[in-house]
């Protein structure tokens, strides 16, 4: 029986669900509290430990694409929720006594790597029925995974707290609901047929500048690219700005004088913002077309960075929040853009496999992360790091300029 258009929008609300709960991995700067608290792991390791995520997180995706091809979405969707929840559960058993090693196989390898894959595999086939909606559905997609810091984060925090409860069954349960979400959406999702007709996409006449017919490149073709590997660094240093903070977002807080409760709070608000930042960037993909909405992007990066630069120099709590909620909808932006970019320049028919290399600019994001964490460690302060990140979104600028058509 073919595939009926009108299941799209239940495939979306699937898939906003779904990345709701794998969007979990994000809240590291709650997640990594019983490590740094009880356990004391050093901020130095548990930078490590979110750059090691995102690494496997986007070595994860790449794979995902690949066995989904071969083998569709519901298997390989089981094999993400098996993944996810052993690398959740088995971090629950870890103790003061364990290696650090271990929190990086459980996590950033298992989850990380389980969670990527859901990622990509979710993204590329729920967005393989909204061809017409390219930005409205990567942004609702990416809203989903943007605020699940916040929905889940302080259930998380108080889970911590509760001594019924605790870090080992937090983490036990986490890993046993995210694996059977996953797991559910894999039963659900499924492609579009070959014969599948979709409305013809709307443009407004403030995209049409860039209203170009692409053909379907293959991941080779893509990366001979000039254009390509432009956007890629261009993305990974406006994303390195929102991977920063998120990194270290509630200690940044802490050092301007919040109060613990509050600063949890900010956390979750940097999530809010990141997902309204996605959705409303899928928006302005569809109607204002694609070099307007990442200059747009690009030009709020260097506002939060220099807003949370001044807030730090001057100490200025107020300020910082400013700076936090900035960068939440600067760091929203890259997502969408990513996804809507790789489908509008390079085509749907090797979607799949171009988006999961096109997110590996992540991974460039992550090290510069953890370089930036090194810089506040050796100077003890949080003025060299955003020093850096104001730096790059200047940077990021003169590329975002220079992207052309392929």
């Amino acid at each position: 029986m073919k595939n009926s258009l009108s299941k799209r929008w239940l495939f979306l609300g699937v898939g906003v669900f779904t990345m709701l709960f794998s969007g979990v991995l994000y809240a590291w700067s709650i997640l990594k509290i019983p490590f740094k608290e009880s356990f004391n792991f050093s901020d130095s390791t548990l930078a490590f430990n979110f750059t090691l995520t995102m690494c496997f997180f986007c070595l994860g995706a790449f794979f995902g694409s690949l066995i989904c091809k071969k083998a569709g979405p519901k298997i390989t969707l089981i094999i993400s929720g098996v993944l996810v929840a052993i690398g959740f559960v088995s971090t629950g058993f870890l103790n003061k006594s364990t290696p650090h090693s271990l929190l990086y196989i459980t996590y950033a390898v298992l989850a990380g790597t389980g969670i990527g894959i859901a990622y990509n595999v979710v993204v590329s086939t729920v967005c393989a029925w909204f061809p017409d909606k390219k930005g409205l559905c990567s942004g609702s997609l990416m809203m989903g995974f943007g605020v699940s810091t916040l929905l889940l984060g302080n259930i998380i925090s108080i889970l911590f707290e509760n001594e019924a409860f605790g870090f080992s069954k937090t983490y036990i349960t986490l890993g046993a609901v995210i694996g059977v979400v996953i797991i559910i959406a894999g039963i659900i999702l499924k492609r579009p047929d070959a014969d599948t007709v979709f409305p013809a996409p709307k443009l407004k006449k403030s995209a049409s500048k860039e209203n170009f017919e692409t053909r379907d490149f293959t991941t080779k073709e893509m990366l001979k690219s000039f254009t390509f590997w432009r956007a890629f660094v261009c993305m990974a240093f406006i994303t390195a700005v929102g991977n920063t903070v998120i990194s270290f977002a509630r200690d940044l807080m802490l050092s301007v004088d919040a109060v613990p409760t509050l600063a949890t709070t900010l956390v979750g608000v940097l999530s809010v913002f990141n997902g309204i930042g996605r959705i409303v960037t899928g928006a302005f993909y569809d109607a204002l077309g694609r070099k307007t909405t990442m200059i747009s992007a690009n030009v709020l990066t260097i506002v939060a960075a220099g807003v949370t630069l001044l807030g730090v120099v001057i100490h200025s709590l107020p300020l910082c929040i400013v700076g936090l909620c900035l960068t939440g909808l600067s760091y929203g932006s890259c997502p969408t853009v990513t996804s809507a970019f790789s489908a509008s320049f390079y085509g749907q028919k090797h979607f799949s496999t171009n988006y999961s290399i096109t997110n590996f600019n992540l991974i460039v994001a992550s090290f510069i992360a953890t370089f930036s964490n090194s810089l506040l460690i050796s100077t003890g302060s949080y003025i060299a790091p955003f020093i850096l990140l104001l730096i790059l979104a200047v940077g990021a600028m003169g590329l975002n300029l220079s992207i052309k058509r392929p």
